[in-house]
């Protein structure tokens, strides 16, 4: 795999909630690397709310890491 995690450092908060945003999106395509796949669950899961709110935990969780990694940006 390429190496694309190379920090968790960010300059504000909004980039650090956006770098956790893509930690759950590529944790995703780890677990379940086939597009088709992940395509043919989407509609299921978009529409049931407590996927919506795994989802918006697990970015959560990130957020929380980076967060401490800046320091909380002080």
């Amino acid at each position: 795999m390429n190496e694309w995690l190379t920090s968790l450092r960010t300059k504000t908060p909004q980039e650090g909630f956006e770098l956790a945003i893509t930690l759950a999106r590529k944790g995703v395509g780890y677990t379940q690397p086939s597009e088709e796949i992940k395509k043919k669950l989407r509609p299921k899961y978009s529409k049931n709310a407590d996927s919506l709110i795994m989802a918006s935990q697990v970015i959560a969780i990130h957020f929380q890491t980076i967060s401490a990694a800046n320091n909380y940006w002080k």
